[in-house]
């Protein structure tokens, strides 16, 4: 039998008075609601709203909520926290985000009719609870002022889809299925661990819910015959009225290419590009931090821990607020992008990202394992062999929390089914600001190859530490083919004696679902085969890496920081 946790809500919190807010259907959501002053004040006077709606129980450790209400309640918000339909205290079924904008919507109603509201709300929240924000814009109501996202994406939890006669598509994340099944599947939460070596996957996920005694219409919608449900019934957001958004990413966010798309989609209407304010920051999904203190990169951070990173969580959002919703100060005091340089201190603003000085460096690939600005004249392949039961592992076991462990990957290319390429060390520190991408041309005698193609920062020691990835699964892949791959966005000085090395595999698992070799669809499949993978290297096919390089601004205009890498 599964050894499986059931976690249920947590107590209410002292400061909040528990409301349950009636839906247009009759459905009624529980809603935590603090008030500046005394706590379950009942007579505040009308004021400013940050709206939080999450799956993840407005009460419970796991999001700290209290703590954040708080927080904004010090500064005069009014806070209004709210398990979304289905979860925990709330009631309804439980059904992936579906709900969220009507939801969202007769929430935000229901506060401006309270007497404690001005009729000013604005919402904050990472991940699902920065989704549902995007789900509240797309409503159009009118007392939504200003959003702040974090570490989150319009299609966040969208299975993979291939397009209608499409050669490549993307590689489907474990948690894409398991998700459904534990924060999703009903009310409460049930967490519980897949067995890797163990296939079916999905038969494991049959015993699974035979045991809890029912199933999740989450994992029933996208399982085995997926069922894409509009999760904007009332029009895209990016179609709605713009709302000033300060949008927060994080460097090292496995969800980080949902946001990318996002702002590569505002990007194209200009009136929700002049409402869009980008903050990207060094940190991963949970935002563990790079280059925090060890003591504070602890899996279960303590009351005082939490407490502690609560402004650099919420000031930002709190400077956005002061403008956008009580108009305190004009657009002009929000830096329109303002990111961390990892490896460097503090945040630097720009008018747009990438920089304005950033220009593209190619290197490539060549047969000796060698990775340069020179294009190999001479045609090869390199090959190597996919195992689906012995898949490249992982190099964290919580994807979410990369730098919680900010693992050494060096040891990783030592696999037979690993295939690396390595720069000479730089010469000075180099700006890595803007977009990286890789593009090749690979086959397999297997009907589907999946590539994988992560970047990592090498040092003096050969620690090798992973700082952008891409994959991209290939159809009909006994057929050579043209692959781009997208490893997303960068903003990361390698400092000078280090080295750039790429990682080319065919498999990254758990984390991502691996191919079992037959072309069966990865989560069903029962039988696994071995396939030969191929990639082309040099002539008119090469394999290449194409960085976005920053001007130093500390830089002596006759030296360059790449002339490491232009002189191999």
């Amino acid at each position: 039998m599964q050894h499986i946790e059931h976690v249920g809500p947590g107590p209410v919190s002292p400061l909040a008075r528990e409301e349950f807010v009636r839906m247009r259907d009759g459905v009624r959501l529980a809603t935590d609601v603090y008030l500046p002053g005394a706590p379950a004040a009942s007579d505040a006077s009308p004021g400013d709203t940050v709206l939080i709606r999450l799956p993840y129980d407005k009460s419970g450790a796991y999001t700290y909520i209290p703590l954040i209400a708080e927080y904004f309640a010090q500064r005069g918000y009014r806070v209004v926290a709210q398990d979304v339909r289905g979860k925990f205290r709330s009631e309804g079924e439980a059904l992936l985000f579906v709900n969220e904008a009507d939801d969202g919507y007769d929430t935000i109603e229901w506060i401006v009719n309270q007497a404690w509201s001005n009729g000013r709300v604005a919402m904050w929240g990472d991940s699902y609870y920065g989704f549902t924000q995007w789900a509240a814009v797309s409503s159009q109501h009118p007392a939504l002022k200003a959003i702040a996202p974090r570490v989150t994406g319009t299609q966040l939890g969208e299975p993979v889809r291939t397009a209608p006669g499409a050669r490549t598509s993307g590689v489907e994340w474990g948690i894409t299925y398991l998700y459904p099944l534990t924060y999703f599947h009903s009310q409460d939460a049930y967490f519980w661990d897949l067995d890797p070596e163990r296939r079916p996957y999905s038969a494991q996920v049959e015993a699974v819910l035979e045991q809890l005694g029912s199933r999740s219409i989450s994992y029933d919608q996208w399982y085995p015959r997926p069922v894409h449900l509009p999760r904007f019934p009332n029009g895209d957001p990016f179609d709605a009225r713009p709302v000033p958004t300060l949008h927060t990413i994080g460097w090292w966010d496995n969800c980080a290419p949902l946001s990318w798309a996002d702002v590569a989609r505002i990007a194209q209407r200009p009136a929700w590009a002049l409402n869009h304010f980008l903050r990207i920051e060094s940190m991963d999904h949970e935002s563990y931090y790079l280059g925090e203190p060890e003591e504070d990169r602890v899996a279960e951070r303590s009351h005082e821990q939490l407490l502690a990173g609560l402004p650099r969580m919420l000031e930002p959002a709190l400077a956005f607020f002061e403008v956008f919703v009580r108009g305190n100060g004009v657009p002009t005091d929000i830096p329109r992008v303002a990111y961390n340089l990892a490896g460097t201190p503090g945040m630097r603003a720009s008018e747009t990202w990438p920089p304005a000085d950033a220009a593209p460096l190619d290197l490539f690939a060549h047969a000796g394992g060698e990775l340069s600005p020179e294009r190999p004249a001479a045609a090869s392949d390199i090959e190597w062999v996919h195992d689906p039961a012995d898949p490249v592992p992982s190099s964290v076991a919580n994807a979410f929390a990369f730098l919680l462990d900010a693992p050494d990957e060096a040891a990783l290319a030592d696999r037979d089914d690993v295939v690396a390429f390595t720069t000479e060390p730089v010469a000075d520190d180099l700006d890595l600001t803007g977009p990286v991408s890789a593009t090749a041309v690979i086959a397999s005698d297997g009907p589907g190859m999946d590539l994988f193609v992560r970047l990592l920062d090498v040092d003096e020691r050969g620690r090798a530490f992973r700082i952008a990835r891409g994959q991209v699964h290939l159809h009909e892949a006994r057929q050579a083919a043209h692959v781009e791959v997208d490893l997303g966005q960068l903003g990361y000085r390698l400092p000078a004696g280090h080295r750039l090395r790429v990682h080319v595999s065919s498999s990254d698992a758990p984390e991502f679902i691996p191919q079992p070799g037959t072309g069966e669809h990865p989560w069903g499949a029962t039988e696994l085969t071995t396939n030969r993978q191929r990639l082309h290297l040099g002539g008119d096919r090469p394999f290449r890496l194409t960085l976005t390089v920053g001007t130093r601004a500390d830089a002596d205009e006759t030296d360059t920081a790449t002339k490491g890498i232009h002189h191999v």
